[in-house]
């Protein structure tokens, strides 16, 4: 099973007392937050849960999978998660 943002939105409000739109308030400024964040290239560290960081691709060759024709790949950025101790520690008990 898949958590999703509606279902984080309700644990936050049953756990903290919030309104659902406090909630979702809550929930969206963090969520922005972070995009904003990597999305200037900065990591984001979450202490206890994890860091994303932000890694630049080069341009490397690559192929196309429905003609086979060799092609080069444009450099791109992408978003890598590393668990930090603790909850790699809860995930394996």
């Amino acid at each position: 099973m898949t958590l999703t943002k509606a279902q984080i939105i309700e644990e936050i409000r049953q756990r903290n007392g919030f309104s659902r739109k406090k909630s979702i308030e809550t929930v969206e400024a963090m969520l922005e937050i972070m995009k904003e964040s990597l999305a200037s290239g900065e990591n984001v560290l979450i202490s206890g849960f994890g860091k994303f960081c932000v890694k630049e691709k080069r341009e490397r060759k690559g192929r196309n999978p429905a003609t086979g024709d060799a092609m080069m790949l444009a450099p791109r950025r992408v978003i890598t998660f590393n668990c930090s101790g603790k909850l790699r520690k809860k995930i394996n008990g």
